[in-house]
């Protein structure tokens, strides 16, 4: 046989070898009402995944070697992906991540509030050798670009030399993959910061293709002047703004959601790309040490601070300690059930306790507390507005049930209860609305060829457990999550797979 000849039979060979070749095995689920992330109205049809990847939907048979998940009665839809997370703390511990998993996360997005893993390269890095169960996309924060140029002499504005500096640090983490800028400036050391630093940093992340996220200068008393600085920030830097935690937390602004909303349309009609997330809850949570920034000039001697915080901001009864480092018994109780243990008055036992909390120092661990301070009709009138996405602003072992339950609350109580949005309008907020928002590409929707981040659950059922009290119950009617393609979560247990990607900004792979 000469060379062409044997050749061709080679070729035949191969073709024939090919043609005979078995489809790789899968996982098939069937018999789902599948919600696929982009806003258009349920399907009932099967979902196959090979690998990490969604191959078919449709009308088909399985594979003989697929394994097959009958989901009758169940809804299929994309990974929840959770714009604005904390879960990424303590990771590496307890890579299973169940506080996300169990409400169907499949994506948390870290480097909030003004602080990042740094330098994001090397976290990044690590989570690839020691992936966990969800993946990881991160923004860099301000506060610890702040932290890292001005150190303890932060409680002031920057020199332009400091600024150059920040400027060259922000560049670093967003070749390394940040998503963009993220601030928060009603905490130390962002807190001191001038508006056109922040500007300045704004324009270095939107040249990179980045956003800027932001917890705001103020959510209560300056409220309507912090609005008015992040969409000045939008707009002088021509980047895409979103307010984290959105929320009207001081009883003044109370019924006002209407009024909050038109001041954004107004924004995006001239041109501003703002956009918001939220938390489904009434009470926030922050560090309790947070407060001293409402006494003037930080004096905790001062009354009118303590009754201002207790009169206007709170109340002795809606101040409940989370975690109080000084005193443990505490943790769970509020203000007015700690004032009458200590026979004394809300005020006088506010200032004490803020006090012995300073005396602490910066290396111990920091107290928290949560204040219950919103009203239903504004948390729905916000949760509705066509550019709210959904966070839990949750941790793996926070004091706030926002931690384990956040997504599971808004599908159960928001979506299904009170009808403030439709199912499948709801789901694209947690998915491929949540997706654009941060500029992640490529997640958020169930379609051929995409990551098969999955989550299967039963929307007459589900709901969230973890409360004030009890805020690491798991939830309830989230039967299975993939992350891709790997199942995380089975019968609400933990599988200890960890599939787990890093996801870079698109323009940093």
């Amino acid at each position: 046989m000469n060379i062409k000849g044997t050749w061709l039979l080679a070729v035949l060979i191969v073709s024939a070898c090919a043609a005979e070749a078995p489809e790789p095995a899968g996982t098939v689920i069937i018999n789902a009402r599948v919600v696929d992330g982009s806003g258009g109205p349920s399907q009932d049809v099967s979902v196959r995944m090979v690998g990490d990847r969604i191959v078919a939907i449709g009308q088909f048979e399985p594979l003989a070697a697929d394994t097959v998940v009958d989901a009758s009665g169940l809804v299929l839809a994309p990974g929840f992906i959770d714009v604005h997370s904390h879960h990424d703390d303590g990771l590496f511990e307890d890579p299973g991540a169940l506080a996300a998993v169990n409400q169907g996360i499949t994506t948390i997005v870290a480097g909030q509030d003004g602080g990042h893993a740094y330098p994001l390269g090397e976290f990044f890095a690590e989570l690839e050798a020691r992936p966990a169960a969800v993946n990881v996309a991160s923004y860099a924060g301000h506060g610890t670009l702040r932290e890292r140029v001005m150190g303890d002499d932060y409680q002031r504005h920057a020199t332009p030399e400091e600024l150059a500096q920040m400027v060259a640090l922000l560049r670093e983490e967003m070749l390394a993959g940040a998503l963009g800028f993220g601030t928060g400036l009603e905490y130390d050391p962002g807190s001191f910061s001038a508006t056109a630093e922040v500007i300045a940093l704004a324009k270095e992340a939107a040249r990179h293709g980045g956003r800027y996220i932001s917890h705001i200068r103020s959510e209560d008393q300056f409220f309507w002047d912090a609005i008015a600085e992040i969409i000045r920030i939008g707009r002088e830097a021509d980047i895409p703004v979103q307010v984290s935690h959105i929320k009207l937390a001081m009883s003044s602004w109370w019924g006002q959601a209407d009024v909050l909303r038109e001041m954004l349309d107004a924004a995006r009609a001239s041109g501003v790309d703002i956009t918001a997330d939220i938390y489904p809850y009434r009470a926030w949570n922050t560090s309790f040490s947070w407060l001293e920034t409402v006494f003037p000039d930080r004096d905790l001697t001062n009354r009118d601070g303590a009754e201002f915080i207790l009169s206007v901001l709170l109340s002795p009864e809606t101040i409940v300690m989370g975690r109080y480092i000084p005193e443990p018994s505490y943790n769970g109780m509020t203000i007015a059930e700690i004032a009458t243990i200590r026979e004394s008055d809300p005020v006088t036992t506010l200032m004490e306790m803020l006090q012995a909390e300073r005396q602490l120092g910066d290396d111990s661990p920091a107290s928290d507390m949560l204040g219950i301070s919103m009203q239903e009709a504004d948390i729905e009138t916000l949760m509705a507005w066509p550019h709210t996405v959904v966070c839990s602003d949750g941790e793996l072992a926070g004091s706030h049930p926002r931690g384990y339950g956040a997504f599971t609350r808004y599908l159960g109580h928001y979506l299904r209860d009170r009808q403030v949005l439709s199912l499948e309008e709801g789901i694209r907020r947690m998915t491929a609305q949540a997706a654009r928002q941060v500029g992640i590409d490529g997640r958020g929707l169930i379609a051929e060829g995409w990551p098969a981040d999955l989550v299967l659950f039963d929307f007459e059922t589900v709901a969230d457990r973890s409360t004030i009290e009890s805020p690491h119950l798991p939830s309830v009617g989230i039967e299975s999550v993939w992350v891709n393609g790997e199942a995380v979560l089975e019968a609400g247990q933990v599988t200890g797979r960890r599939p787990g990607q890093v996801i870079r900004r698109p323009a940093a792979e």
